[in-house]
């Protein structure tokens, strides 16, 4: 595990602690679902600008491939691995194409996610949930079973899951989607206790309603995006960069006493408790 910074005794500018310079890290889900950037393709080239070489897996080598472009348009290191992330043996061998090409994985992120059934426990169509659940959790514990090993190996590591605010309450109008974020979060708590003594850091970010491509697919209106908006305490849109730039924190040196958070990426949504509707114009 990366010792303290002490900035009073290194000569090591601040910054330093960001720099990812000869780690490996892997994004599942590193594409996109349609042109844009989604959170798995925004941290895929965040963590390669760091200087981390990325294994980009994903079920769709399209959309792999298009990350994998932009990462080498801005100088990085990357590969694509094409996977279905539920599987065990697909994960196990992009795992081992990440390892032979690039080295020792550092930090893992479990991105991979679908927004999956609607309904509630009356109508849900239960087969739909059975394969949502697999997308959506079994994915990560695939991921991180073949991971955790390598990086208590190697001394130590990072590993990130993508979760949703929707998985901190209630007010979600389907029963899956909730329920499933909820299941990430209680896992990373999970993991951070059971793998901490190895130097494996364990946690969470949950992104409010950021824009991303899987969202502009729903055809929002632009009295949709304001709504949107207005919940937060900032008033303005996240993208898909905003839960990146956690990512890269917490996958960082500067992030070395940090595990079992999870910490939400929504312009103050779960900070703030609306009193009034926002100021009409």
């Amino acid at each position: 595990m990366p010792t303290t910074f002490d900035p009073l005794s290194s000569s090591a500018p601040f910054h330093k602690l960001f720099d990812l310079t000869g780690t490996t890290a892997i994004v599942t889900g590193a594409g996109s679902v349609g042109p844009g950037i989604g959170i798995g393709r925004a941290s895929a080239i965040l963590l390669a600008d760091a200087g981390a070489r990325v294994g980009l897996l994903d079920i769709d080598r399209a959309a792999a491939e298009e990350t994998h472009r932009m990462i080498s348009r801005r100088g990085g290191t990357s590969l694509v691995a094409i996977a279905d992330l539920a599987e065990d043996r697909a994960v196990l061998e992009a795992v081992s194409q990440v390892v032979a090409n690039f080295g020792p994985v550092n930090t893992l992120v479990n991105n991979v996610g679908i927004v999956g059934p609607g309904g509630t426990a009356e109508f849900v169509d239960l087969e739909a949930w059975d394969a949502g659940m697999r997308v959506n959790v079994k994915s990560m514990v695939i991921a991180s079973r073949h991971v955790v090993p390598i990086m208590r190996s190697a001394g130590g590591g990072s590993i990130v899951n993508i979760s949703s605010i929707a998985g901190l309450g209630g007010g979600y109008p389907s029963l899956f989607y909730p329920t499933s974020k909820g299941t990430i979060i209680n896992l990373t708590k999970a993991m951070a206790t059971q793998h901490g003594r190895d130097g494996i850091r364990v946690n969470t970010v949950a992104p409010g309603q950021v824009l991303t491509p899987r969202i502009e697919m729903r055809g929002l209106s632009t009295e949709m995006r304001a709504a949107r908006n207005h919940i937060s305490a900032l008033g303005i849109e996240g993208t898909g960069w905003d839960p990146a730039y956690a990512v890269v924190f917490l996958a960082s040196r500067a992030a070395r006493w940090i595990t079992g958070v999870v910490l939400p990426v929504d312009g103050g949504v779960t900070g703030t408790l609306p009193l009034e509707s926002p100021p009409s114009k």
